[in-house]
């Protein structure tokens, strides 16, 4: 009988990420996104789930407390929070469905991937997959932020590089599986 090992400080930081999801959804979507202090709520609320991703990965590095479940987990956290803030925001008319689409396709389809080449190996996010993340997650959040209409075209072009990052990456991260 294999033994129970107690979760770590990261996995359990990422199980917080997924348990977070739903109350980051309810403010965003209370009140029908109408109200400013609930969107402002929510844009906190994601914000911190964003952090804790940062932090959980520092501290499975760092206390070289890395784990199958962790590398895992991690990703499905990842997405499940970009989808919750897209369809979210999609839902209340603040990002295009078809944003929420590339983004989304993108993320499947890499996630289909990895799991179909898991043996050989998890691929680790490249330095552009990265990026990637960092200007999906503002870029989203950019739109969730109630923001006064002279921020529009700024965050217009940073939601663009997200959406120039999350194709180029996902082509890239076919590419890489492909030379294997």
């Amino acid at each position: 009988m294999s033994k129970i090992q107690r979760p770590n400080l990261p996995n359990s930081l990422t199980i917080f990420r997924i348990a977070a999801l739903p109350f980051c959804a309810y403010a965003l979507l209370k009140s029908g996104g109408d109200d400013n202090n609930w969107r402002i709520i929510a844009f906190t609320l994601f914000l911190i789930v964003g952090l804790s991703d940062i932090l959980d990965g520092k501290i499975a590095r760092d206390r070289n407390q890395i784990t199958e479940f962790g590398k895992l987990l991690d990703p499905i956290a990842d997405k499940a929070m970009l989808a919750t803030a897209t369809v979210g925001a999609s839902m209340l008319g603040l990002l295009s469905w078809w944003v929420t689409g590339i983004f989304l396709i993108r993320e499947v389809a890499v996630t289909i991937l990895r799991f179909a080449v898991i043996k050989a190996g998890v691929i680790p996010a490249s330095r552009g997959g990265k990026l990637k993340t960092f200007f999906q997650n503002f870029g989203v959040g950019f739109y969730i932020l109630p923001l006064p209409d002279v921020l529009s075209l700024p965050r217009d072009i940073f939601m663009g590089i997200a959406i120039y990052l999350t194709i180029t990456t996902g082509v890239d991260y076919f590419r890489r599986v492909l030379k294997k």
